[in-house]
């Protein structure tokens, strides 16, 4: 009894594994870099000049805001106990509203760009999908999820060259 259990249990895993080579002979796989696609594509690249200059931007109005600190702070010494802790007051108010506009501006800017994010790799998807069907690939895999992939079956170049024609 023990014997044929294990003699039907071979004879599937034989078949299960016949037909899973066969199927995979019988597809047309690719897989991509997707890191590298995202890196060299030309709207990544032109988002990170946009996301840069608001960077700087941010910094800019940044460090226009401690200087003013600083000037207020410089002027303390000058003034009179009742002067000085009015403008010590106003200097707090001034740092509470210096660090809540760097957290929100910065919270904008992590939010912007993933959503930017998504919307060029959502792109990209699209690109992969739209080739995969066009030549006819069964299955066309992220280069993150294999240990090997044969350098005949990456198509990252046929992607990037399509992605950049735009």
């Amino acid at each position: 009894m023990k014997m044929q259990r294990m003699l039907v249990v071979l004879i599937f895993l034989s078949l299960v594994m016949t037909t899973g080579v066969y199927a995979v002979e019988e597809g047309k796989i690719g897989y991509v870099d997707l890191s590298r696609l995202f890196d060299e594509y030309h709207k990544t690249k032109e988002y990170d000049k946009v996301l840069e200059s608001k960077h700087s931007e941010l910094e800019k109005i940044g460090k226009e805001k401690i200087e003013k600190i600083k000037e207020s702070e410089s002027k303390l010494a000058l003034l009179k106990e009742d002067q000085r802790k009015e403008l010590e007051t106003e200097i707090e108010t001034m740092k509470g509203d210096a660090q809540e506009f760097v957290s929100q501006e910065q919270s904008n800017l992590t939010k912007e760009r993933n959503e930017k994010i998504r919307e060029i790799l959502l792109e990209i998807e699209k690109k992969v999908s739209d080739f995969a069907e066009k030549e006819h690939y069964d299955i066309i895999l992220n280069d993150r999820v294999l240990i090997y992939g044969d350098p005949a079956k990456n198509i990252t170049e046929q992607i990037l060259t399509i992605l950049n024609a735009e």
